[in-house]
């Protein structure tokens, strides 16, 4: 019962979103273009930048193409996952309901994964237009992929990545303006995460830096699944790794966000912008 009264919380966040998002249906076709622009960038740049150190380091029967498209293509479940929770907040204290939220029997993160539930699907379809794009006109290899183990890491991953977005949340609902705590997580994840290129080719001390990110995993991960057809025996260390960030983040950041809005109920400053 307490499930289908949560679906359907869920469902009602999202019916909202879309009603507002049919709103500015020029924006999809846009998204269909920029997506096009940014396949094309890759494509012709992989074709400058190839050599034989750097293939060297690509998934074995790759090419700095199709790694470079699955980093950048994934790597926004990232950003949105800590950018779709302080969106919630912030749209909240901006429209006046946050108070009104934390009165009814919904607690808050519940509130804020239901907001953060359209925004995953968008990029689900975006994710989607830029591989098809990379299918159709410059020979992004699929037929070989592990859709099954590409789609377990993706899961996984987004537990991962929510603890982190929770966490910056938290900083935004304490401090109100800026986030140096998302801008911190997503910069040093795009150097040290191997979205742009293998983290093979890093210096050593930044190779065990980028041990400590979970995008690292992810990347490697659905690289492996989509690109090199590995297995799952292949993907769990992937997998494990991925699973230990949310084992460890998810309880965390549930307590850290706790804490911020119990101080800001304190200080009185919970919708203050």
């Amino acid at each position: 019962m307490n499930s289908q009264r949560m679906l359907r919380k869920v469902l009602a966040f999202f019916r909202r979103d879309v009603a507002i998002a049919r709103s500015y249906r020029m924006a999809f076709g846009l998204e269909i273009l920029e997506a096009f622009f940014g396949v094309a960038t890759f494509y012709y740049l992989s074709r400058f930048v190839s050599n034989d150190v750097l293939n060297h380091a690509l998934p074995v029967g790759s090419d700095y193409f199709a790694f470079a498209l699955v980093g950048f293509a994934f790597f926004d479940y990232l950003t949105v996952s800590l950018s779709a929770f302080d969106n919630s907040i912030t749209e909240a204290q901006q429209n006046g309901t946050l108070e009104a939220m934390l009165v009814t029997e919904t607690p808050l993160t519940m509130i804020l994964t239901a907001s953060a539930a359209y925004p995953f699907v968008l990029l689900a379809m975006r994710t989607v237009i830029y591989l098809a794009w990379g299918v159709l006109l410059f020979s992004f290899p699929v037929r070989e992929a592990n859709w099954l183990g590409a789609a377990t890491i993706l899961i996984v991953s987004i537990l991962a990545f929510a603890g982190l977005g929770v966490i910056s949340t938290s900083y935004l609902l304490l401090f109100k303006r800026g986030n140096p705590a998302r801008w911190l997580i997503v910069g040093a994840s795009s150097l040290l995460g191997g979205m742009i290129y293998p983290v093979s080719v890093l210096p050593v001390p930044l190779q065990w830096m980028a041990r400590l990110l979970p995008v690292t995993y992810s990347l490697e991960g659905m690289r492996q699944a989509l690109l090199a057809d590995a297995s799952f025996a292949q993907l769990w260390p992937s997998v494990r790794a991925l699973l230990l960030f949310a084992i460890v983040l998810l309880p965390l950041s549930s307590v850290v966000f706790a804490w911020a809005l119990r101080r800001t109920k304190i200080t009185g400053t919970l919708t203050h912008l």
